[in-house]
């Protein structure tokens, strides 16, 4: 299972962490996913959704 958001398709990003000397190594920047109860088509079903996605209310919370 890919580490991505169920709502928006946000993803893993590559990148470097650059040191002093410029010498660079590969890392992973990972959205903050949360796993979420959610009201998707009138059923309660369990999804992956980053924080942006929960913040602005594009999904619904299931009580």
């Amino acid at each position: 299972m890919a580490y991505r958001c169920d709502i928006c398709g946000k993803g893993a990003n590559a990148a470097h962490t650059v040191s002093h000397s410029n010498r660079k190594a590969r890392k992973w920047q990972r959205p903050n996913l949360q796993a979420v109860r959610a009201s998707v088509a009138g059923q309660v079903v369990r999804i992956r959704a980053c924080t942006r996605c929960i913040r602005s209310g594009k999904i619904v919370k299931a009580a």
